[in-house]
């Protein structure tokens, strides 16, 4: 089945789920600040983040090069850290949990298309991580992925489903590697 890629269109049903001037100032002032590599700090990225619609706990930090596509549409716990070129491409919610580490470069996918159907029909899936649990550097997570409590994504591992509390996983597709103690 060939893809006909003109005859895409984005689900009536979809929506980015914010104000069209809020999207703009997002796309034209926020998100370039948010990931200025010239702008030391994080503090004033939780702000940011939250003046925009991110629900973000205290003590996260959030270090310079982050992505993130909607930040209505994300979810940070207590004592957080998001790191340099992380991308929390979030068409659908990203809720992470207390004390989770996304690590550099990691990416957090919520959307994708249906790559069987003539015309490419998007696919969503939010991503959820547990408190507690680590992404490590160049991670990858698919639409629907549920991490929890504990685990850890070890480096370069691509993820499509669900991780166990406590299991430390690496690999594409991942396998069980290991388990943490006291998860």
């Amino acid at each position: 089945m060939q893809q006909r890629l003109d005859r895409y269109r984005t689900p009536p049903s979809w929506h980015p789920g914010a104000p069209v001037p809020q999207q703009v100032f997002w796309f034209c002032l926020g998100s370039p600040l948010l990931s200025a590599r010239w702008l030391p700090g994080s503090a004033w990225r939780v702000l940011l983040l939250r003046v925009f619609g991110a629900r973000i706990g205290s003590g996260c930090r959030i270090k310079p090069g982050l992505r993130v596509k909607f930040p209505w549409r994300l979810l940070v716990g207590e004592a957080c850290w998001l790191a340099e070129d992380a991308w929390l491409d979030n068409l659908a919610p990203i809720t992470l949990g207390d004390r989770v580490c996304i690590s550099q470069g990691a990416y957090l996918c919520t959307g994708n298309h249906d790559f069987r159907s003539p015309g490419f029909e998007l696919r969503l899936g939010p991503i959820t991580i547990g408190s507690d649990a680590w992404i490590a550097a160049s991670a990858v997570l698919a639409p629907g992925t549920n991490v929890g409590p504990g685990a850890v994504v070890a480096l370069g591992a691509v993820v499509s489903g669900t991780v166990e509390p406590g299991s430390i996983v690496r690999g594409n597709p991942v396998v069980v590697v290991g388990h943490r103690p006291n998860h």
